[in-house]
């Protein structure tokens, strides 16, 4: 019994170690494993033959994607995936960037090989939220002083934006992110620049809370920005406007502490973001303030004077009354300048934002050099010289005087526009021909009978102007008939809060006298 149970042990081993069989399970496998080495080498060969092809044709291998492309082919393409990466936080700028590496190009440069470097993904980490907000499509209002909507609609249509429509107290139109830094710069009437971000219907204040909560505020701003709301309404039936703004508030409030961990501080000063909540009677707006300060300050008034008019009103008195910047222009009650300086920087084609800061430089994402290179082209079509005459005449020494320092801060040279203290009941014409363009004194600013100094000029007017075009803004609405004449044509404007009107006379033998 021992002697077999011995036996059938070693049998049992010797079984279950079979050198021979282990060599050969050993060796199958090696020789297998070469041949699919083999096979894997030649697929890479036949992968990287088809990545040159590919590359040096239209550029959609992933290869092709490593390589540096230029900045708007980046721009065009990393933007098609946007609308619905909606879940993409601007928080982390360089969030955007595995995804546009992974996306293929549409365009690369012909002769490049492919190769792998870090420069350019870092390249399009940074551009890409530029031309994600620049091929957006956004609709966007554009306000204005009241009675300047269709001068303001004609001005954005010049400036390429085809669709602008006049609407109440300001225009529409669409443009992308591009555009509408296109339109803070060049606009001369707008007041603000509001992109629309969000609209809905409305029935109580809880939905306006609902309605800021589902805004993707986070791809402008977020928690390390200051913030400010304002609310406007027209025949709204909500209680308080206060309380609807705090609604508003609450719900950017309230979403960005939902995804990113803390809420902005409240800035009504100067803050870096601007939210504009606007009301109707079943509906609510929410617009992103991209202009900041009111457009009308152009950064270079600093002495008013006595009742001044905003820089946007006077150069839409201007484009009303059909200045030809070619032309002579007299102002004979010039005050601290501001017509004369808007003609100036017309006829110079000095862009009305050049000087000053917009809110969009503080957002997230802002992409200085494009805008940078927007100004450059803006300041190389400036022209250096006025072709006519631009005259400024006022009573009060300290007018004329501020009015050149004015000058001086808006970058013109001091023989731009010629000030000159004098009355304007003795003012001669400066040229044959021209326009006459002013914002005159009346009421408690009048040292004089009003009445009498209305009949002076007049003459002054029907003596030496004659063949020229008059216009004047005031809001005594009397004034035709002080003056003794007619006027061709009227326009209501608002100076502010101020009911005023453009009076246009034109000067020819034998007046407009009734």
């Amino acid at each position: 019994m021992t002697e077999s149970d011995k036996t059938r042990k070693t049998l049992t081993l010797s079984r279950r170690a079979s050198a021979p069989n282990t060599e050969a399970s050993d060796n199958k496998p090696k020789r297998a494993g070469a041949r699919a080495r083999q096979v894997a080498q030649l697929e890479r060969e036949r992968a990287k033959q088809r990545a040159l092809q590919e590359a040096s044709g239209n550029g959609t291998h992933e290869d092709a994607n490593r390589r540096p492309a230029p900045a708007p082919v980046a721009d065009s393409t990393a933007y098609e995936r946007a609308p619905g990466a909606r879940s993409a936080r601007p928080a982390s700028r360089g969030a955007a960037a595995p995804a546009a590496d992974a996306r293929p190009r549409r365009q690369t440069r012909d002769s490049e090989p492919p190769h792998e470097t870090v420069a350019p993904r870092i390249k399009r980490r940074t551009a890409a939220p530029r031309s994600r907000k620049e091929a957006e499509i956004f609709a966007i209002f554009a306000p204005c002083p009241q009675g300047l909507e269709e001068a303001l609609a004609a001005e954005l249509q010049e400036l390429g934006f085809e669709d602008a429509q006049p609407g109440r107290a300001g225009c529409h139109f669409h443009a992308d992110w591009s555009g509408m830094q296109r339109a803070n710069l060049y606009s001369r009437l707008a007041t603000r620049i509001l992109l629309q971000v969000a609209h809905g219907a409305v029935h109580h204040e809880d939905d306006i809370l609902e309605l800021a909560r589902q805004t993707p505020w986070e791809r402008w701003f977020g928690p390390e920005q200051t913030l400010r709301v304002d609310t406007s309404a027209i025949r709204s039936p909500m209680q308080s406007l206060q309380y609807c703004n705090l609604r508003a508030k609450d719900g950017i409030c309230d979403r960005l502490r939902e995804l990113e961990g803390a809420r902005p501080d409240i800035d009504t000063v100067r803050p870096d973001a601007r939210v504009h909540l606007f009301l109707t009677e079943d509906s609510a707006t929410l617009y992103l303030d991209t202009s900041g300060e009111s457009l009308f300050k152009r950064g270079w008034r600093l002495d008013k004077g006595d009742a001044p008019i905003r820089e946007n009103l006077a150069a839409g008195i201007l484009a009303l009354s059909d200045w030809d910047p070619s032309q002579p222009l007299l102002d004979p009650f010039c005050g601290s300048g501001t017509i004369l300086i808007e003609a100036a920087w017309i006829a110079l084609g000095v862009p009305a934002g050049i000087w000053r800061p917009f809110s969009f430089e503080r957002l997230r994402d802002h992409d200085a050099r494009h805008w940078r290179d927007l100004k450059d082209d803006a300041r190389a079509h400036i022209r250096t010289q006025l072709e006519s005459p631009l005259v400024g005449v006022d009573l009060n020494p300290a007018a004329i005087e501020a009015a050149r320092q004015n000058v001086e801060r808006a970058w013109l040279t001091p023989d731009s526009i010629r000030f000159e203290v004098g009355d304007a009941r003795h003012t001669p014409a400066p040229a044959p021909t021209g326009w006459l363009i002013t914002n005159p004194p009346y009421g408690e600013r009048m040292e004089t009978d009003d009445t009498e100094m209305w009949r002076a000029w007049a003459q002054n007017l029907k003596q030496n102007f004659s063949g020229w075009q008059v216009g004047v803004i005031t809001s005594d609405l009397s004034l035709p008939q002080k003056l003794r004449l007619k006027p061709k044509r009227r326009y209501p404007l608002y100076n502010g809060a101020l009911d005023c009107r453009l009076f246009s006379f034109e000067m020819v033998e034998a007046g407009y006298r009734r």
